[in-house]
């Protein structure tokens, strides 16, 4: 298991996430997402809209997206 943070994820707190792949961990990411937008959390909010605006240039999104699972790959297992 390896663990990342939702701030390292781009988001906004200190909560952490483990998982054995990337994808796991981007799912558990997500899932903290969705509850801090029903919550309307407001920093996650914020963090949410520097995706979205990440997110409409595909080829920056890309990169993004894998600079993150670089960075989890890189990381030592719990």
């Amino acid at each position: 298991m390896k663990t990342m943070t939702c701030k390292q994820l781009g988001g906004a707190c200190d909560k952490t996430f483990s998982a054995n792949t990337f994808d796991e961990l981007a799912e558990l990411s997500k899932q903290h997402g969705m509850e801090m937008f029903q919550q309307q959390d407001a920093e996650h909010l914020e963090a949410m809209a520097r995706i979205q605006k990440l997110m409409q240039d595909p080829e920056a999104m890309k990169a993004w997206f894998d600079s993150k699972r670089t960075e989890f790959e890189q990381l030592q297992p719990d």
